[in-house]
């Protein structure tokens, strides 16, 4: 499988960049990124992208892959709903558009988050941004695609938030996991469940029930993959 990672500098980015590489069945991985990631490996190409608002400069990079992971986001505190629909929807709109003419049988996951409003009309400006994100990458002739909606993210393997609360916050749950994971399956999972199950969607896509996946679902859809391999989640 050949993919394409869109965001590996950030938190899930990474995570989603660590598994790839560690993944057999994916032979070679493609980054998209507005910095470097610093990383080498022999399966791994970069391209350092400076307007995720127009990919024509690089569109002959971006044709024979089978799975693109966009895990491109930004916090939207402090941010305009113009500025955070520019950064949310339109770069993720462009990326879709060149991947869908470029690679119809390719499989697209968005990397969206729990409470995103789907019917575009709520208070929450983020959700809504979201929502119509999610909405409109969905009727792109994609074979497939999915939105991934993680609640609360546990970062694994020394990942780090570029977001200074969010590393303050992980650094004080971060060791209790377990004991979240126990009492909040509907809210809490890892870095490793969000990739693996991003992973496990691009490889099957018959794997996911549905096309929106919340964050008790991606938990589900990693514990059933170990299952059917006798691993364990």
């Amino acid at each position: 499988m050949k993919v394409i990672i869109f965001g590996a500098t950030g938190m899930i980015g990474q995570g989603v960049l660590r598994e790839c590489l560690l993944d057999p069945s994916v032979e070679r991985v493609l980054v998209v990124v507005r910095r470097a990631t610093g990383q080498q490996h022999d399966k791994l190409r970069e391209i350092v992208h400076g307007d995720f608002s127009d990919f024509s400069a690089i569109e002959r990079e971006l044709a024979g892959y089978d799975a693109c992971f966009y895990c491109l986001g930004v916090s939207s505190v402090g941010m305009s709903e113009a500025d955070y629909t520019r950064v949310t929807y339109d770069h993720a709109m462009a990326a879709g558009r060149v991947l869908s003419r470029l690679n119809p049988s390719m499989t697209f996951v968005f990397i969206s988050g729990g409470g995103t409003d789907s019917t575009e009309r709520g208070k929450s400006m983020w959700a809504r941004v979201k929502g119509k994100t999610e909405n409109a990458l969905l009727a792109l002739p994609f074979k497939a695609a999915f939105m991934f909606r993680p609640a609360l993210i546990i970062p694994q393997h020394g990942i780090v938030s570029r977001t200074r609360l969010y590393r303050i916050v992980y650094a004080v749950i971060g060791p209790l996991y377990p004991v979240w994971k126990a009492l909040f399956p509907s809210i809490v999972t890892t870095t490793d469940n969000v990739s693996k199950a991003m992973l496990r969607v691009a490889a099957d896509t018959g794997a996911a029930k549905k096309r929106v996946l919340e964050n008790r679902d991606i938990n589900e859809l990693v514990a059933g993959g170990a299952a059917s391999t006798g691993g364990t989640a």
